[in-house]
């Protein structure tokens, strides 16, 4: 098979894998004979150690996050002056469909001398 692994099947299966490491390093330290002190002593510094790196990954989602809003604003602005430039131009009638759209009374109406011009 040559199938991609895309961004939503690799999140899981690495989650996974990191909740494996976790687990099995929890067991590790529980089952491993050790003094009091030392076991608590490995315990503070591991919670410390993923306190720090829990910060880490919380700023760099706030960042990711930040990063995303600004370009999404950017890409809406755009669409918008897009659209708005598009309506606009849509609005305006293309020369010589002016007096075509709007009709024979219309145009007869707007060209008073049109019977006399032809008479004259």
């Amino acid at each position: 098979m040559n199938q991609e692994e895309t961004p939503s099947s690799v999140t899981p299966m690495l989650l996974s894998f990191l909740a494996g490491a976790a687990i099995g390093a929890v067991l590790t330290a529980l089952l491993t004979p050790r003094t009091g002190p030392e076991m608590r002593g490995e315990i503070k510094d591991a919670a410390a150690r993923a306190k720090l790196k829990a910060e880490a990954l919380a700023k760099e989602a706030a960042e990711t996050l930040a990063d995303l809003k600004e370009r999404s604003r950017l890409a809406a602005a755009d669409l918008k002056r897009g659209l708005t430039d598009s309506v606009a131009h849509l609005k305006q009638p293309a020369p010589g469909r002016a007096a075509a759209e709007s009709g024979p009374e219309e145009a007869m109406s707007n060209n008073k001398d049109w019977g006399s011009a032809e008479r004259g």
